[in-house]
């Protein structure tokens, strides 16, 4: 089926409703969390949980970032704006997750997930044609979960001292870290599946094994989270952009 062509006008509403959404997120994620903040040595520093941000004053940034993200909805499309209160849910549900599961790692995953599947659905305004972002969509979810589990080993301790689940807590910053590896190696099948069905291009197929390699690199150095976490996975969001970019290119027509 011919998709829309992509234009300025909804590229720019796409960076503005993406924009909005993550500073809602992350402003929930503090708001919710500002106590447990305020309790762990790693937190205590943020804003809300320092007391340099106001609880009223994070509320006014939250509410900014859905207010950007509906708006841009809505200027791409009615339909858009229908849609837009899933994820806003999965913003709420998952920082709560590790109250009630070790497998909250999987809500982070979620949560970033909608930001392909948004983007997707902004410029084909529906459901037709989903086996791709399917395909990229799960890729994200297991992604982020995977390397959430990573950053999760810097709060094992606390996080068993406070009562909160996540797997290192649970089961152990080994077992926890063998989970985030099963994790990375599904995500890269899926981004594999997503080559083979969608993409073209020996370039492509260059950048997939280059992918494959970074996040092999990634588990080679675990014990050093600022590195795996923080760097390797930021580089690694762009080198991803570029295989799909190459690969939607490398389609014959």
């Amino acid at each position: 089926m011919a998709r829309e062509p992509l234009t300025l006008r909804v590229f720019a509403l796409i960076l503005a409703a993406g924009t909005g959404a993550r500073t809602a997120a992350l402003g929930l994620n503090r708001i919710l969390d500002r106590k447990i903040d305020r309790e762990n040595p790693r937190t205590r520093e943020r804003e809300l949980a320092s007391g340099k941000m106001g609880l009223g004053e994070g509320w006014m940034v939250t509410l900014s970032g859905v207010f950007v993200y509906l708006g841009s909805a809505w200027l791409i499309s009615p339909k858009c704006l229908v849609w837009s209160p899933l994820p806003l849910t999965i913003f709420l549900v998952y920082p709560l997750l590790k109250r009630i599961t070790m497998w909250a790692h999987l809500g982070v995953g979620a949560a970033l997930a909608m930001g392909p599947l948004g983007a997707w659905f902004a410029v084909n305004l529906s459901f037709s044609d989903f086996l791709p972002i399917a395909l990229l969509c799960s890729f994200t979810f297991f992604w982020v979960a995977g390397f959430d589990i990573i950053y999760a080993t810097l709060d094992e301790d606390f996080d068993r001292r406070a009562g909160l689940n996540s797997l290192p807590s649970r089961l152990g910053r080994a077992n926890a870290l063998t989970v985030s590896r099963l994790m990375h190696v599904l995500a890269f099948a899926l981004l594999c599946g997503l080559y083979w069905t969608t993409l073209r291009g020996l370039v492509a197929a260059a950048i997939l094994t280059a992918i494959g390699a970074v996040l092999f690199w990634e588990h080679r150095r675990v014990d050093d989270v600022e590195l795996a976490f923080f760097k390797i996975n930021a580089a690694l969001g762009f080198v991803i952009l570029g295989f799909v970019a190459v690969g939607i290119t490398g389609i014959a027509p």
